[in-house]
């Protein structure tokens, strides 16, 4: 008699957390970590050239290029929780993409890609919050240098690591700036002196 009260009870018990469960709402799942590739990355591609004045440079493939408009188009604009950016590798004709993992994202990249070599990496932050970051830091562009704290560059980087801070003063920079915006704040110095402009412009330079 005891023993068939137990095995009552243990399944009450379980038909709770079977219930329980059902119940839960579901969860959006983060994405691959670590890092992944497309089926495009299976394939050898040869590498384009381009000869520009009499150089030779390195080119984009015309169907790698709509790949990456594709991928950069829709992150900037549905997936802006995760994007971060993008590299071109024109060496070994592939794109590699910086997202904060995002199984929608992931999604996205893979049905863009088609049958181009898209490398997926993680990211610590998207380029919507770090160029939230970026706009903050420009606004107190002037405030900065009356404070001794001369800025040359502020930009995103395109691989989500931070906002990437050049100034002439990084030792002084990397502890009034944590000051101003937190200690969180996702902040990258280095070591940069006033921007010069050119004189004469240059053709851009090419690469992976």
């Amino acid at each position: 008699m005891r023993r068939d009260r137990y095995r009552l009870r243990l399944l009450l018990l379980g038909a709770v957390l079977v219930t329980s469960a059902c119940d839960e709402p579901d969860l959006p799942l983060p994405g691959l970590t670590g890092g992944w590739t497309t089926a495009g990355c299976e394939f050898t591609r040869a590498a384009e050239t381009v000869n520009v004045g009499g150089r030779i440079l390195p080119a984009t493939p015309a169907p790698l290029a709509a790949a990456i408009a594709r991928i950069d188009t829709g992150g900037r604009a549905d997936h802006a929780a995760s994007y971060a950016g993008l590299e071109v590798d024109q060496q070994h004709v592939r794109v590699i993409v910086y997202r904060v993992p995002s199984a929608e994202f992931d999604d996205f990249i893979r049905f863009s890609a088609e049958n181009m070599c898209i490398v997926v990496r993680d990211a610590l932050h998207s380029l919507a919050d770090l160029t939230g970051w970026q706009d903050r830091i420009v606004a107190d562009l002037a405030a900065w240098g009356a404070e001794g704290v001369h800025i040359s560059s502020v930009v995103a980087r395109y691989d989500g690591a931070g906002v990437e801070v050049g100034t002439r003063d990084v030792d002084l920079a990397r502890i009034e700036l944590p000051r101003r915006y937190g200690r969180n704040a996702p902040l990258v110095f280095v070591e940069q002196g006033p921007v010069v402009p050119m004189a004469v412009p240059t053709t851009p330079r090419t690469g992976g």
